[in-house]
This record gives structure tokens, sequence and C-alpha cells, in this order.
């Protein structure tokens, strides 16, 4: 029987299923598949190999972190609204982390020697950060609503 509470976490599980598939596969695609973003990445023969190896990482963590997060979310059986709040928290530390490098000196979202498209004022990574941590947030308030589990 399907009540408000197993709705809710359904949609919460959703939401965070989709954030899992973007954070896996995002990273890897645009920093080194799309030869658009890969030249600027991994591909980008100005870049020294220890940059190159940073941003391999960033990418390997994505897609680890990713799937602990999807492991947590197709996971049956109870806990799940624990297992929905821990994926929620694991899928946000890659895009916080992208939003919090911002702050340190030194540092720019894009190459100034690339021409960088803008969408409504913000370079797609920010852009894509701020969408699916919202998801994230939705998701998390999805799980709020539902009782706490025994």
């Amino acid at each position: 029987m399907t009540t408000p509470d197993t709705r809710s976490l359904s949609a919460a599980r959703i939401l965070a299923v989709l954030v899992a598939l973007a954070t896996m596969i995002g990273a890897l695609l645009a920093d080194f598949v799309i030869p658009a973003g890969a030249a600027q990445h991994l591909r980008n023969d100005a870049w020294p190999p220890h940059a190159k190896f940073h941003d391999a990482q960033y990418i390997v963590l994505s897609i680890l972190l990713g799937a602990v997060a999807l492991t947590l979310l197709v996971r049956r059986g109870g806990g799940a609204r624990s297992r929905v709040w821990t994926a929620c928290a694991i899928l946000a530390t890659p895009w916080l982390g992208l939003l919090g490098a911002i702050l340190f000196p030194g540092t720019a979202v894009h190459d100034p020697e690339f021409d960088n498209v803008s969408i409504i004022g913000l370079h797609p990574q920010v852009l894509l950060a701020a969408i699916l941590l919202t998801l994230l947030l939705v998701a998390a308030l999805f799980v709020a609503r539902t009782e706490r589990e025994p």
C-alpha cells in the first residue's frame, strides 16, 4: 500500500538517483571524453602533468562517490530514509567542493585561453552544480517529510 511517506521517499530516491548518475558521468564526459571540454582539461597540452593528475583524481572521486550513493539508493529493505539522507550528503560533496574551490586565491572556473560560454551569467559547471544541489535539497526535503524510522 502506498502512503504519503512512501511516495515522498520514492520521489527523493528518484531525484537522488538522477544526481548520482550525473555525478558519475559528468566529470568524465566533460573533462576527458567530450572534445571541447577535454581540450580544456585532461587533453590540454598547456596543463602540466600534476594539474592533469588532480583533474583525473576529481573524475575518479566523482565516479566513486556517485557509485556509493547509487548503491545506497537502489538497495531495498529497512533503513531507506537513512540511506537516502546519506546518499544526498555523499552526492553533495563533489558539487560543494567545486563551488568551494572558487574561493581559493588564484583559482578560476575556466582557463582564460578558451572562449567560455555563460548561461544566465554562470559558467556551465557552476550552473550544473547549483541545479544538482537544488535537486538534492528537494530530495532532502522530501525525506524530512517522512516519519522517522523506528
